[in-house]
């Protein structure tokens, strides 16, 4: 990417991140950071994907903001709601991507003269960087759309019985509100990526004959696949959420009780709802700035409402984001039957 384009364009991002709060200070170097390396890939595309994320994150973050608020508790007994975004959450959405991108960048710079288009059938870390982007962006748009949903969500893991409904913002809880906004952020990366990256548009070229242009068909079915990839990255998420992650609810509001930054939520005591899901109880714990008093009965203010206590949120995230583009490029190489071992060669 040109410095002429991309010094301006990482500081107006920063800018626009510092001015509306979206990021904590430590959140702000490592998203500088982060764009950086984008940047310094020399194709426009995957910097522009970052900046398409965080753009329609923050926008979709904001809709009825108040109404969210209202919704779910914080772990600091703040009102809920996304508040700025800390260092640990950009890298649980944006570190696959980085390290491919930093990949591919390496790679190129090994071949000379390669870097003007992508051919069909070839370099599938492209695949992983553009499904990480479509996964991550199709789970904030359903997340932070979903939970307005006018009817409940329902728990993916549930078994007993199956699919029961949640309060909103449990992990693991879906909406058909919720699943049309993760289509529509997947949809968004792959609309960004259809437009902006650079497809070869004939054969051969550099890589020579056996390389095949991409025809306005293959565009339009990578585009489809990478927002079908998106989509089920929600869905994945939904389900390591409501597995590993634990959903800790406040007894006396019945609402969700967020952790601040995407960390965990520590319980007092160890209730959980019955018949449900044949998973354990949570784990004991207290934690600063956290309501941890019991109510007067003398039963814990907090229980868990489904999950184990494995990951935080932005562990799921991460598992999520690696899950899927290691996913979709192991089936790139199946589809373009080409050895695994091309990924990084």
């Amino acid at each position: 990417m040109h410095p002429q384009i991309a010094v301006p364009a990482i500081f107006a991002l920063l800018y626009r991140a510092y001015s509306r709060k979206s990021l904590t200070p430590l959140g702000l170097v490592v998203a500088g950071l982060t764009a950086t390396i984008h940047a310094l890939h020399p194709w426009s595309i995957f910097f522009t994907l970052l900046g398409v994320f965080f753009l329609a994150g923050t926008a979709v973050t904001k809709v009825k903001h108040d109404v969210k608020a209202r919704l779910t508790h914080s772990a600091s007994g703040a009102a809920g709601g996304e508040g700025p975004r800390t260092h640990v959450q950009v890298l649980a959405n944006s570190l696959v991507a980085t390290i491919l991108i930093a990949l591919h960048t390496w790679k190129l710079a090994r071949e000379p003269g390669r870097d003007a288009c992508w051919p069909h059938g070839h370099d599938v870390l492209v695949v992983g960087i553009v499904a990480n982007y479509a996964a991550v962006a199709a789970d904030t748009f359903s997340s932070e759309l979903g939970i307005l949903s006018p009817s409940p969500p329902r728990l993916l893991t549930s078994l007993a019985p199956p699919l029961r409904p949640v309060p909103r913002g449990t992990n693991g809880g879906v909406t058909a509100t919720g699943l049309l906004a993760g289509l529509a952020g997947a949809a968004l990366i792959a609309g960004t990526t259809l437009v902006l990256l650079p497809f070869c548009g004939s054969a051969g070229g550099s890589y020579g004959a056996g390389a095949a242009g991409w025809s306005v068909g293959e565009r339009l079915a990578f585009a489809g696949a990478m927002t079908v990839v998106g989509a089920l990255g929600s869905v994945l998420d939904s389900v390591l959420g409501g597995v590993l992650q634990a959903s800790v609810v406040d007894v006396r509001s019945g609402k969700v009780v967020e952790g601040d930054g995407g960390g965990k939520v520590l319980v007092s005591g160890t209730d959980r709802t019955g018949g449900d899901d044949g998973q354990l109880k949570g784990r004991q714990g207290s934690a600063r700035n956290e309501r941890t008093s019991r109510v007067d009965s003398g039963k814990p203010s907090r229980r868990i409402e489904s999950g184990w206590d494995i990951l935080s949120n932005n562990g799921v995230n991460l598992m999520m984001a690696a899950t899927i583009s290691v996913g979709a490029m192991l089936g790139a190489c199946w589809v373009w039957q080409l050895p695994v071992s091309t990924i990084l060669r």
